[in-house]
């Protein structure tokens, strides 16, 4: 090994051991904030808020993000390098910041969306979301809160369940994304994001 080659990986090994040491609130300037914003209200409808979610389930995304069992080309390399006790930390963090409120100007598919929400829809067989994910959409330690979550992120991931291009989380929302209509989906998002 040449003179460069010691210095090469000793500067590596420092740049690791730095980024291992870096605080939580650190991380989420450098690395979660531009998309998840930093105190986890997403700066794009696009994206996740992760503010208020459960902090064992988050744990449960990044890890699955990391092994490769959710696929996504901008998660995957964001957690690849993080420790476990650094994803624990994360998903902390972002559990303690207060969930934000979206405004719903639609007040009839909100009545739709509190109704198969609350009651679900016994002619296509879509049961009550709140039987899973809670009366107040608070989720559980093994499902998400949806409450506040942004409409238009929500209908992305009905839609890669219904598609079956998300596969690392309960397999009856695929039965579930799959008897919701259109106009259902959007509904249910609408009325989930304006929950406290």
């Amino acid at each position: 090994m040449t003179y460069r080659d010691l210095v090469l990986a000793a500067t590596l090994s420092l740049m690791s051991a730095g980024a291992a040491a870096m605080g939580v609130e650190e991380r989420v300037n450098t690395q979660c904030a531009t998309c998840h914003g930093p105190q986890g209200q997403a700066a794009s409808p696009i994206f996740p808020s992760l503010a208020g979610q459960n902090r064992e389930y988050l744990a449960k995304q990044l890890q699955d993000f990391k092994a490769g069992r959710r696929k996504s080309e901008t998660m995957g390399p964001q957690v690849a390098g993080l420790p476990n006790d650094e994803i624990t930390a994360l998903a902390a963090w972002f559990g303690e910041r207060p969930a934000k409120q979206h405004r719903i100007a639609d007040e009839d598919l909100l009545a739709v969306g509190r109704y198969i929400y609350r009651k679900g829809n016994n002619w296509s067989g879509v049961p009550a979301c709140a039987d899973c994910h809670g009366a107040d959409a608070h989720g559980t330690t093994t499902l998400p809160r949806l409450a506040g979550q942004n409409s238009r992120y929500l209908l992305m991931q009905l839609k890669e369940f219904n598609q079956r291009t998300r596969t690392n989380d309960n397999a009856v929302m695929h039965l579930v994304a799959s008897r919701l209509t259109e106009m259902e989906a959007k509904a249910v998002a609408d009325y989930l994001s304006q929950l406290p």
